[in-house]
């Protein structure tokens, strides 16, 4: 089993939210950010909790370091987001740049995490990490996806170096682990063998008994799609022990939104609303 990763608050750069059933619904009992961070929280209380995280400046910028972990309690339920897309910027002396984000779901508990898309612009350089320790009974759904950069300035994957890692365990037991690296020094990186014409990539996690009913339907939904040549869309669907994975490569980060968006329709019912519904 690999080691959890400790969340230290004295540094800049750390956040932590907290949240537990309080006489029935789930309530934030802790949230602490330090800049460049800063978590928001719309829903502090009821059938579940929502919280953005957001920086100032509205990303990274060289040897950025942020941190969050996120606990929540027995029974507790939440959504985790972003409130826009994370920028990471130029990064010339290739200073460490990059996200830690550590997540303990306890017995019967349920989190959503689904932040918008990670866009590395030219010259950046990023890394990231997060994992998920949950209950055997809790329940998880994991957004990752990331653009080519800024398309409407001329960009495609010209960013120094991007990998993310990402781990769930349950009960002590990983049983998920999607590791990515994208680097130029191994090849260009729109070459038709990689990224192609692509400019975003994404991958979803459903896991757990909660999200048992949509993680079925998801993958039966995707089954039935037809496989066009050169479609803008592409998506494929695995099950995940009792869960799905779904990836999708599309040429507009807006139509790989969409179809994100639209295979989680079914978590209105247990957030008690759609997350995405007026965020913009």
């Amino acid at each position: 089993m690999v080691a959890p990763v400790e969340i230290s608050l004295a540094r800049s750069g750390h956040a932590s939210l907290k949240v537990e059933v309080v006489s029935g619904k789930s309530a934030v009992t802790s949230a602490y950010a330090s800049s460049p961070l800063k978590l928001l929280t719309p829903r502090s209380r009821g059938r579940s909790v929502w919280s953005y995280a957001s920086s100032f400046g509205g990303g990274l910028v060289a040897g950025d370091q942020t941190r969050l972990g996120l606990h929540l309690g027995p029974g507790a339920c939440a959504f985790v987001g972003t409130q826009a897309s994370t920028k990471i910027y130029r990064n010339p002396a290739l200073l460490p740049s990059g996200h830690t984000t550590h997540a303990v779901i306890k017995s019967g508990a349920s989190l959503v995490f689904a932040p918008d898309p990670l866009q590395a612009f030219a010259g950046s350089t990023y890394t990231q990490r997060q994992e998920f320790h949950l209950a055997s009974d809790a329940s998880l759904v994991l957004v990752d996806w990331f653009t080519s950069g800024r398309v409407a300035r001329g960009e495609r994957w010209e960013f120094n170096h991007f990998a993310s890692r990402n781990e769930v365990f349950v009960a002590g037991e990983r049983i998920f682990l999607d590791s990515l690296r994208l680097d130029p020094a191994d090849g260009p990186l729109d070459s038709a063998h990689r990224t192609g014409r692509f400019n975003c990539l994404g991958m979803v996690l459903v896991t757990g008994p909660a999200f048992r009913q949509g993680a079925a339907e998801l993958l039966e939904d995707v089954s039935r799609q037809p496989v066009a040549r050169r479609a803008p869309l592409v998506c494929s669907a695995s099950p995940v022990g009792s869960g799905a994975l779904l990836r999708i490569a599309g040429e507009q980060s807006e139509t790989v939104g969409r179809e994100i968006h639209r295979h989680l329709s079914f978590l209105s019912a247990q957030l008690g609303d759609d997350p995405w519904a007026r965020k913009w």
